[in-house]
């Protein structure tokens, strides 16, 4: 049997099922100094549609290749230490600072000559070290944000990760406009959800309590053929930000589940949200659900319709203007 009357037969079937997402075909080819990727997978009308693009082994393996996990006790001893470090290094005037390793407040004891100063010395400390551990989470890749239940956490930067790998990605570029016009933003889009949506998922452990667990890159995502829904999220920002540079997207976060959002016109429909007068469209990139952008799952729609989400905006960074001699 040949293989276009086998997805021919799969695209019924799948048709027939509610249109589920699978891979046909997912190979990597090791060349000199890259790997040629290819895909091959049924898109939401049940076509056959394809992907092929080359990935330097550079980016792979070397980029973000010191992310790991968040640890809360590792990154407290740093940021602890680096507090220390920079206290003795740049005194605070009219105040002695101890520093123990059993005392209270980061191990640091302050005393001056009256309270209004020691106190006045402890709120430059509190600003010191959140300005530290803004700096550390940011050397990590790692960022502070709150739950729609305002529950405080320390999550992946993953606008970040979009924005670094979107460089590496650019290499889609040329297949996807072979076959639509990038003026098309909702043909190149739904190709773009179809082929994450076809990759197989892997379960998303918990933003607040995983600390990053789990999180994969976009290209460590593409090298293993899986992610979470927070992943898939990430990789599908990165590709339509390569795709399209200047689009305003956002991502969207809800309990155990991520969705993106882009700013383009809205038909009749759509599920969108609105955030600091910007209006998106939503889509669903984890899948295994087929489903075109403006559509999302039931589930989805009610958590969005009840508010219980945070939005992270992804705009393009303007590039500075060059000042004429």
């Amino acid at each position: 049997m040949t293989r276009l009357l086998l997805i021919s037969i799969f695209s019924l079937a799948l048709l027939s099922l509610g249109v589920n997402a699978e891979q046909i075909l997912f190979s990597k080819k090791e060349r000199d100094t890259d790997y040629m990727f290819s895909y091959q997978w049924l898109d939401q009308q049940g076509d056959a549609q394809n992907l092929n693009f080359i990935l330097d082994k550079s980016a792979i393996f070397d980029r973000f290749r010191n992310f790991k996990s968040f640890k809360a006790e590792m990154a407290n001893t740093s940021i602890k230490n680096s507090l220390q470090k920079k206290l003795r290094s740049e005194r605070i005037k009219d105040v002695i600072i101890d520093f123990s390793k059993n005392s209270a407040d980061d191990g640091i004891k302050i005393r001056g000559r009256d309270s209004q100063t020691v106190n006045a010395a402890y709120g430059k400390v509190y600003q010191l070290k959140q300005s530290l551990t803004v700096d550390y989470l940011a050397n990590n890749f790692y960022q502070q944000f709150t739950t729609h239940d305002r529950i405080n956490a320390i999550k992946p930067d993953h606008v970040r990760f979009a924005n670094i790998s979107s460089e590496d990605l650019k290499s889609m570029k040329p297949s996807i406009l072979e076959k639509f016009s990038i003026k098309n933003i909702r043909k190149v889009t739904n190709y773009v959800l179809g082929f994450v949506q076809n990759i197989p998922y892997s379960t998303l452990e918990s933003r607040v309590t995983a600390s990053g667990a789990g999180f994969s890159p976009p290209l460590k995502l593409l090298w293993e053929n899986q992610g979470d829904c927070d992943s898939k999220v990430t990789l599908t920002a990165a590709i339509l930000r390569a795709l399209m540079p200047r689009i305003k997207m956002t991502l969207v976060f809800i309990d155990n589940h991520a969705l993106i959002g882009i700013n383009i016109p809205i038909q009749p429909d759509d599920v969108t949200i609105t955030v600091n007068n910007f209006s998106y469209v939503l889509a669903e990139p984890t899948g295994p659900g087929l489903l075109n952008l403006g559509k999302i799952a039931p589930e989805s729609e009610l958590a969005i319709g009840n508010g219980h989400y945070i939005a992270e905006p992804f705009h393009a960074v303007p590039k500075p203007i060059k000042q004429q001699k």
